[in-house]
């Protein structure tokens, strides 16, 4: 029988979520907050229309012109000092990882079966192709990581703005 677990979307507090609808991130960047992982990666406009459409990983010819496009993207908002985007680029690489590894784990890519009681589904049924794109994505991902510029930038928006 598999583990039982809640998925953390479903007790989300959405008072205390740092990151909210309506706000123009570009317009109003100090209301930005690097979290962790790939939080707020859905809700931060005017970034995430800008990303959205490049973001794909069906295949992994399709997640490499996917992760280059973003990776561009990336070393755009960089060039343009503009470290809300690049973290938002950075983080829509990961969720290209992760999705992907989601796809390949689990058929259908969902992960807990909502008429069970949100039971883990078995792992290994998703789609072996993904596992190539998850790769593509994370490839790119560290590599953005690793970028000093980003580095910095970002170090210095966590003493600033948290």
């Amino acid at each position: 029988m598999p583990a039982r677990a809640t998925p953390s979307y479903l007790s989300l507090d959405k008072t205390s979520y740092p990151w909210k609808c309506g706000i123009n991130y570009r317009a109003r960047p100090k209301r930005y907050r690097v979290g962790k992982g790939e939080q707020g990666v859905l809700i931060c406009e005017p970034y995430k229309s800008e990303l959205v459409p490049h973001w794909r990983f069906k295949t992994p010819a399709i997640a490499r012109r996917s992760a280059s496009a973003i990776f561009r993207m990336f070393k755009a908002y960089l060039d343009a000092e503009d470290f809300v985007g690049a973290d938002m680029a950075r983080k829509f690489l990961q969720m290209g990882y992760t999705r992907a590894r989601r796809y390949a784990n689990y058929k259908g890519g969902r992960k807990y079966d909502k008429y069970k009681g949100y039971a883990l589904k078995e792992r290994g049924t998703g789609d072996p192709a993904k596992a190539e794109s998850a790769e593509v994505f994370y490839r790119h991902w560290k590599k953005a990581e690793a970028e000093p510029r980003y580095a910095a930038q970002k170090k210095a928006w966590k003493g600033t703005y948290g």
